[in-house]
């Protein structure tokens, strides 16, 4: 009788478990698009601060030109972030954190992510104007 009880219980709590998973499951589910920052040589990365809400998942591309070897950084940015993925040429890197991400020729990447502080942040290039990044 007793193992009965002990396998109806450990049913019980996989189910609660499972349900509770499957909900959670869907937090990252739905990705949020931000303008794509295009890297130029002596050009500005973008024209208006980006509006995000912290605890939604985001999404941003960067793209270069390849006019010169750039690098965009926004170590306060990615610090106060939970990076889901940065995917280069169909290749997923899944870090433990950024500081920066240098483009030694024409490429792009993406970089997927769900803020966690409110806060202004920037992602800035060498020679360029830094973009800024309101997070509420």
């Amino acid at each position: 009788m007793k193992s009965r009880i002990a396998i109806v219980l450990g049913a019980v709590g996989a189910l609660a478990f499972a349900g509770a998973a499957s909900a959670q499951s869907g937090l990252v589910g739905k990705v949020t698009d931000i303008a794509t920052l295009k890297l130029s040589s002596g050009a500005p990365l973008s024209g208006k601060p980006i509006e995000i809400e912290a605890g939604k998942y985001y999404r941003i591309k960067i793209e270069s030109d390849g006019s010169a070897e750039m690098a965009i950084s926004g170590a306060a940015f990615f610090r106060n972030c939970w990076v889901n993925e940065i995917v280069i040429n169909d290749i997923e890197v899944r870090p433990l954190g950024v500081d920066s991400i240098e483009f030694d020729d024409e490429g792009e990447a993406a970089i997927s992510f769900i803020c966690m502080k409110p806060g202004k942040y920037e992602l800035a290039a060498p020679g360029a104007t830094p973009v800024e990044i309101n997070i509420k």
